[in-house]
C-alpha cells in the first residue's frame, strides 16, 4: 500500500495498520505494535473497545446525520454531560480542534465587540499551538508553522509563557487570553500553577475572557476531565476535541456564564457538528473513562519512574508525557521498526500519549522496547 494518490503533507512512516485491540496495533503482515501515540491522543479508550463499538454501530444503524437544524438525543445528552463535567453552561459542537478554537475565537471577538468597538485582540503564548487553519495559525506562537501562509488573520499577540508582567502590560484592545496549560506540540511544557492562577485573576480584573485550549489536555488526558481543574481555575470558554469521541471526528467549545449567551442564531455553524454517531461514541467514551480516570495519574507516574530509571527526564501530566531525546524523529522511526509507536514534540522530545485504558503489561512491553532501542544508540 503506497498512498501515492494522497497529498504528501505528512511524513508518514512506512507501515499500514489494519486493526487494533486495546493499546495494540497490527499491520498488514499481522505484526503487533504497542501504541503510545493513540492517534495523537485521539484513541482515549484504545482500539475496538467493545462498548464503544456497540454504541457507534447502534447509532449508525439508527441515524447517521440530520444536521443542526434538528436535535438528536446523543448530542443533547452529551452537551449536558460535558457541561456538568466542566462546571460550565453551554456547548458548541464542531469536528476538530482547529475548528473548536476558531469558534472560541469568534465567541471571544463578539464578546469584546459588545464591550467596546476595537476590543478584539487575543493574547496567546509563545511556543503555543492552536491549529492549522489561517486563523488558528495566527494564534499559534511558533514561527515554524507560519512559513508560506501569510497574510494571517490579524488581532493576535504573543507573550512568553510564565511572564505575567508581559501580559499585564497589554493595552486596552484585548478581549481574551488564549492559554494551553500544557503546550503539547510545543514540547509538553507545563504552565506553572501560580502563573495560571495569576492569568485568571488578571482576566477577571480587566474583563478579559480566559480561553483555555484543551484540545489535547482535555477529556481525561492529564488525569482530570479537564486540565484546568488541576490548576484551580475556571475558564470563560474551553475547547476540546481529540479524545472526546475515541477515534471519530468531534470537537467543540464550552462556554461559562459570562459567554453562554454571546453567540446567537446565525453567528456560527458546523454542518457535521453534533453528528449523532460521533456523539454516541463520545457518550460511550465518557462511560468507559469514568472508572478509569483515577488511575490515569498513577499510570503517568509509573511511566515517569521507568523513564527516569532509563536516564531520561520525563515531564507532563497524567498520560500526556514527554522526555528529551537526541534526534527524536529518527528515534521514533527506530522504535516503530521495533514495535512501539510514539510521537515527537517540539524540537527535542519524544512524546507519549497512550490510550487512557492502557494496561500495565502493555506499558511495560512498550517501555522495554524503548529501553532496548535507546541502549543500542548509547
Amino acid at each position: 500500500m503506497t498512498g501515492g494518490y494522497i497529498l504528501p503533507t505528512y511524513a508518514r512512516y512506512d507501515v499500514c495498520f489494519t486493526r487494533g485491540e486495546g493499546a495494540r496495533l497490527y499491520d498488514e503482515g499481522g505484526r503487533e505494535y504497542i501504541d503510545f501515540a493513540s492517534g495523537i491522543g485521539v484513541n482515549s479508550v484504545g482500539h475496538a473497545h467493545a462498548a464503544w463499538v456497540s454504541a457507534v454501530s447502534a447509532q449508525a444503524a439508527a441515524l447517521a446525520h440530520v444536521s443542526n437544524l434538528y436535535l438528536t438525543r446523543p448530542g443533547a445528552v452529551l452537551a449536558e454531560r460535558l457541561c456538568a463535567l466542566a462546571g460550565l453552561e453551554a456547548v458548541f459542537f464542531a469536528n476538530s480542534g482547529a475548528e473548536a478554537n476558531e469558534g472560541m475565537v469568534k465567541c471571544a471577538r463578539k464578546y469584546g465587540a459588545g464591550k467596546r468597538e476595537g476590543r478584539n485582540v487575543i493574547v496567546a503564548l509563545e511556543n503555543s499551538f492552536h491549529g492549522r487553519t489561517v486563523t488558528t495559525l495566527a494564534a499559534t506562537g511558533q514561527e515554524a508553522f507560519h512559513r508560506h501562509f501569510h497574510p494571517f488573520t490579524p488581532g493576535f499577540r504573543h507573550v512568553p509563557l510564565g511572564d505575567i508582567n508581559a501580559l499585564a502590560a497589554q493595552p486596552d484592545d484585548v478581549c481574551a487570553v488564549l492559554l494551553e496549560l500544557v503546550q503539547g506540540e510545543g514540547g509538553v511544557i507545563e504552565a506553572d500553577r501560580g502563573y495560571a492562577r495569576a492569568v485568571a485573576r488578571l482576566c477577571a480584573e480587566r474583563d478579559w475572557l480566559l480561553c483555555v485550549d484543551e484540545v489535547q489536555t482535555g477529556i481525561g488526558r492529564c488525569g482530570a476531565w479537564f486540565a484546568f481543574q488541576l490548576y484551580g481555575i475556571a475558564p470563560d470558554i474551553v475547547s476540546f476535541a481529540k479524545g472526546i469521541a475515541g477515534g471519530l471526528p468531534l470537537g467543540g467549545f464550552i462556554c461559562g456564564k459570562k459567554t453562554a449567551a454571546t453567540l446567537e442564531k446565525g453567528d456560527h455553524a458546523s454542518t457535521f457538528g453534533m453528528n449523532p454517531v460521533c456523539c454516541a461514541a463520545a457518550n460511550a467514551v465518557l462511560d468507559i473513562l469514568a472508572p478509569v480516570l483515577p488511575d490515569v495519574p498513577r499510570k503517568g507516574e509509573y511511566i515517569k519512574s521507568k523513564l527516569s530509571a532509563m536516564g531520561l527526564s520525563p515531564r507532563g501530566l497524567g498520560l500526556m508525557l514527554a522526555a528529551k531525546a537526541e534526534n527524536p524523529k529518527e528515534t521514533a522511526a527506530r522504535l516503530l521498526e521495533r514495535g512501539l509507536a510514539v510521537l515527537t514534540a517540539g524540537k527535542d522530545a519524544l512524546r507519549f500519549l497512550p490510550p487512557l485504558t492502557i494496561e500495565y503489561n502493555e506499558i511495560d512491553k512498550g517501555l522495554d522496547i524503548l529501553r532496548e532501542t535507546l541502549a543500542e544508540t548509547r
